[in-house]
């Protein structure tokens, strides 16, 4: 789409790991208006707090309210909001299904003409898990829309106010002085800078593809040698410790009976542990995106005085 003629832009999970960086990148258009929806109280004032002249309106998109009028004249709207975590299949349901139908009968009432939707590599997992199920339901609800729209399945994302993955991990490593890799350690991960994926996002903004991308980290690695590398960028006070699956295991289920919102579930501990690769293909060709090597990312995500400290809450 021509920038000149890009004048509104609803981003729903505007307070989370993508909208935080979307609207970064995206505020710096002179020429776009950006209306942020988040349900987080300490995430939206963060987000409020970084960009004052940003409409942030904190409201929770799986109950109709006043939130919907704000799809008017809007030239696009970023489907990022999501239930990642959790222990609740209520949770999962709210946010990316109920929350979804909300969402797309806001923009049919209000006529949006694009809609981009952040989705996730797991659709695509043998995981079966509240997140993989909710995230299935979720692209079919898509699928069945009208309004053009693009599907864009990130692998694992890391980057600025990664609350959750990679950026809780890192901040683990400063709290204690053993840090645990499930079993050998030995699972291939590809994960994906959030930079490189608000890149993605931006071309979809202005050239208006349609269909579903599988957009996997071009780099495979294994999780262990993952976390070394993280620990050779942020030099922490953790020493890396491989201990078995079940210990590990039962270690995460005692502390999700003590934290009602824990950061890493035994459900996400089952899905890191299955041995698969997603799909890669050529999106910095399809995108014209330049993709940051994972060394670079690691550094830009964990060492810039600027967000390396700032981390979101749920």
């Amino acid at each position: 789409m021509d920038k000149a003629v890009m004048r509104r832009v609803v981003i729903t999970g505007a307070a989370g790991l993508v909208g935080q960086n979307l609207v970064a990148r995206l505020n710096t258009q002179s020429n776009l208006a950006i209306i942020g929806i988040d349900k987080h109280p300490a995430n939206t004032a963060l987000l409020r707090k970084m960009h004052p002249e940003v409409e942030v309106i904190e409201s929770d998109l799986a109950h109709s309210g006043n939130w919907a009028g704000k799809f008017a004249d809007a030239d696009a709207v970023v489907l990022s909001q999501a239930q990642i975590g959790g222990l609740r299949r209520a949770e999962f349901v709210a946010n990316n299904i109920t929350a979804t139908e909300r969402i797309l009968e806001a923009a049919a009432l209000h006529n949006v003409p694009y809609i981009i939707q952040l989705s996730s590599s797991v659709v695509n997992s043998k995981a079966d898990d509240l997140y993989t199920e909710s995230k299935r339901a979720q692209e079919q609800l898509l699928d069945a829309c009208s309004i053009p729209h693009v599907i864009l399945r990130p692998t694992l994302m890391f980057g600025w106010f990664d609350r959750k993955h990679l950026g809780w991990l890192r901040r683990f490593m400063d709290r204690t002085p053993i840090f645990p890799i499930p079993g050998d350690g030995r699972y291939l991960r590809q994960p994906l800078y959030a930079g490189d994926m608000v890149s993605i996002i931006e071309a979809c903004l202005e050239q208006r593809h349609t269909g579903t991308y599988d957009i996997s980290g071009l780099e495979r690695i294994e999780f262990g040698a993952l976390i070394r590398l993280i620990q050779g960028i942020v030099q922490p006070r953790a020493h890396i410790l491989n201990i078995p699956y079940s210990l590990f295991f039962a270690l995460l289920w005692a502390y999700g009976r003590l934290d009602r919102d824990p950061p890493f579930t035994i459900g996400q501990l089952r899905a890191l542990v299955i041995p698969e690769t997603f799909p890669v293909i050529d999106w910095p060709e399809i995108f014209s995106v330049k993709p940051t090597p994972l060394s670079d990312a690691l550094r830009e995500t964990f060492l810039d005085p600027r967000y390396s400290k700032i981390t979101l809450s749920f």
